[in-house]
């Protein structure tokens, strides 16, 4: 119970962050395979595999609540003031967790130098959402009295699509929304929403609306893609991490009050380094739960 609490809390920390996605966590954990067999076990017809399946996804969820209410409510105060150092240290999250993803996934990777087309697109897929994105450069605030119908159906499609990273070991849900310029809106309305601020609320309906229906459709085909043609998805998921680089540079754009993007004089270097070892960290959390689990079945 305790190893999965700190599973999940793992988890909400790093789809708070746009960096490194809680399925990158799960993999890097060692728990990737049961994770997404759960999910999938909770639409199966068999009610003895949706009951096991059910357990193990509330035990992670418990952690993965408490992670995500503490994240929003700090990364939501440090933003404003601290948004250059923050991006500095989502860079060293992405750039030093793309070399994991490709040891952990080379099997499929070496010598299929034929999907490097599907690096190319989803480098292309992450620059373009970017640049034409509606929010960059001018900042949003998602409240009832801002709300039109474009920016709902804006914010629906890209709960939909965040949802699906949890399923990823690659981009994180995080990223995909600052991809969307909507990382920062979304998280501030979280927090006031915490805060009993319910001028929020709709657009955390529709977002959440977003989510359900991507839980439902997006993740059920990324998995078969996964499955059956997981070489070119390894490919596609490692280019749109190294295109977010392009989202998190232009990340201080989308805050309410827009501000310059991430440039060589505003960069932090500590920061960039405090990502790389939390990166890292992960290896050691991994050897954990494996030991963890070890003793669980030695018990059995």
């Amino acid at each position: 119970m305790i190893m999965n609490f700190i599973r999940g809390f793992c988890m909400a920390l790093a789809d708070s962050v746009p960096g490194v996605s809680g399925g990158t966590i799960a993999f890097l954990l060692g728990f990737y395979d049961r994770f997404i067999g759960s999910l999938d076990g909770l639409m199966s017809r068999d009610g003895e595999i949706r009951k096991k399946s059910l357990l193990f996804l509330l035990k992670i969820g418990v952690g993965w609540i408490v992670g995500m209410c503490l994240s929003v409510l700090i990364l939501a105060s440090l933003f404003e003031t601290y948004i250059y150092d923050i991006s500095s240290l989502f860079l060293g999250l992405i750039l030093f967790s793309i070399p994991l993803i490709i040891v952990e996934e080379k099997k499929v990777l070496i010598h299929q130098y034929k999907n490097f087309i599907f690096l190319a697109i989803g480098i292309a897929i992450v620059a373009l959402v970017t640049y034409f994105n509606p929010v960059s450069g001018k900042g949003v605030d998602v409240n009832v009295a801002n709300l039109s119908f474009g920016l709902g159906a804006y914010v629906f499609v890209a709960g939909m699509v965040a949802i699906a990273a949890m399923v990823l070991p690659g981009i994180s849900g995080s990223t995909l929304l600052l991809i969307f310029g909507l990382y920062v809106p979304i998280i501030t309305s979280i927090k006031e929403f915490l805060h009993l601020n319910l001028q929020y609320l709709p657009v955390l309906i529709i977002f959440g609306l977003g989510v359900i229906t991507g839980i439902i459709s997006v993740v059920k085909v990324l998995k078969a893609g996964l499955e059956r043609h997981r070489s070119a998805m390894v490919y596609l998921i490692i280019g749109m991490m190294i295109g977010s680089l392009y989202a998190i540079v232009m990340g201080p754009t989308t805050l309410s009050e827009p501000k310059d993007p991430l440039s060589l004089s505003t960069f932090s270097i500590l920061f960039f380094l405090i990502g790389a070892v939390l990166v890292l960290g992960m290896q050691k959390l991994k050897v954990m739960g494996e030991k963890a689990e070890k003793k669980e079945k030695a018990k059995q």
